[in-house]
């Protein structure tokens, strides 16, 4: 599987985004982190002020939780540009 942060997984994942949907479009993100208040304040501030509907659960025993974020965008690269920044916070696993 190709390294999320490489541009061959972005280009590969542009391609299926426009195969796939229409634009603009819902996209969902599904993220993991350590409970760890700040970092997941971290992934809120990148989506703020999108219309990104957030949900976030804890695991069962509270280490990880899940961060899933809906949100329209209007093109695929705004989608790669989301995983980017997101990537960019220490710990965080993209699904």
């Amino acid at each position: 599987m190709a390294d999320k942060n490489s541009e061959e997984f972005y280009t590969r994942l542009k391609e299926q985004l426009l195969d796939s949907s229409s634009w603009p479009s819902n996209y969902l993100y599904k993220f993991i982190v350590l409970s760890d208040e700040e970092k997941i304040k971290q992934i809120h501030r990148i989506f703020d002020n999108t219309g990104a509907v957030i949900e976030s659960k804890k695991s069962k025993k509270g280490k990880y939780t899940s961060v899933s974020i809906t949100v329209n965008l209007e093109n695929p690269d705004q989608v790669i540009q989301k995983y980017k920044e997101v990537g960019a916070i220490e710990g965080v696993i993209s699904l």
